[in-house]
């Protein structure tokens, strides 16, 4: 008897994903791609981005590489005119660009923070969201299916001896955002939902150190660090037609880190 492979879950779908060059974006764009998705890469080094697209097999005509400043208005809507262009459609974004800027491996207190770091952070990581959202919404209300994934952090969550207080407003403005939008666009098909990862193996968790890393794994209950792998995968179930009837919440992935 002969199997009948069935299709990729993704086939046929176009997935945005923002701060894809490296680390748990990079991650997730993989994964997608691997589901079946057209996956554009997005981020803010022209060169870095085009080399991660290279990657998952740009010849295939499924990966487009984008370089865009996501705190840039213009810009994103450029980006997804370009997509539109393209692919004809986005059916999945994940908001996954961010900074968290380190000074000797710190993090700037509160009485020591610059406006200009403040609001730059404030910039990228939450209104950024609110950008990339807003100008993807038009294409998943047309179709009335939609997957909006945003990357909140546990620092959003819980206090943070790491992050700094313009890195956790961001995240936890991104939860706010997100319940909000969900509301909002659950008659429309399309689901929002947070993923709040705990600490994980990425070049920016290597700008705290390794003395910050070891202390943060004594606080994890299954004794190991994040792999970007385990955002990734998380993602992949967001955005699946399983995930259907799961919006507007946030799934920890932290080892037990945080449980809420």
């Amino acid at each position: 008897m002969k199997t009948i492979t069935p299709p990729p879950p993704q086939q046929g779908r176009t997935a945005l994903v923002t701060g894809a060059r490296r680390g748990i974006g990079f991650s997730i764009a993989e994964r997608l791609h691997k589901d079946g998705a057209n996956v554009v890469l997005l981020d803010i080094d022209p060169a870095e981005t085009q080399a991660a697209a290279m990657k998952l097999g740009s010849e295939e005509g499924r990966v487009m590489a984008l370089a865009a400043d996501v705190s840039d208005r213009q810009a994103v809507d450029e980006a997804v005119r370009q997509i539109m262009a393209r692919f004809g459609g986005i059916d999945i974004l994940v908001n996954n660009a961010g900074i968290s800027p380190k000074h000797d491996g710190k993090s700037a207190t509160v009485a020591s923070m610059d406006a200009e770091e403040w609001q730059r952070v404030i910039s990228i990581n939450l209104t950024g969201t609110f950008f990339c959202s807003q100008a993807c919404l038009a294409s998943m209300k047309s179709r009335k299916w939609g997957r909006i994934i945003n990357m909140s952090s546990q620092a959003g969550r819980t206090a943070s001896t790491i992050a700094g207080a313009h890195y956790a407003a961001s995240k936890a403005g991104i939860l706010a955002f997100s319940r909000a939008l969900a509301a909002e666009t659950g008659p429309d098909g399309i689901t929002v939902n947070c993923i709040a990862p705990g600490r994980i193996i990425t070049p920016m968790a290597a700008e705290a150190g390794e003395e910050a890393n070891a202390q943060y794994l004594k606080r994890i209950p299954v004794n190991r660090l994040g792999q970007p792998r385990d955002i990734s995968s998380t993602v992949s179930f967001l955005a699946s037609d399983d995930a259907g009837f799961i919006t507007g919440a946030t799934i920890d992935v932290n080892g037990g880190a945080f449980m809420s």
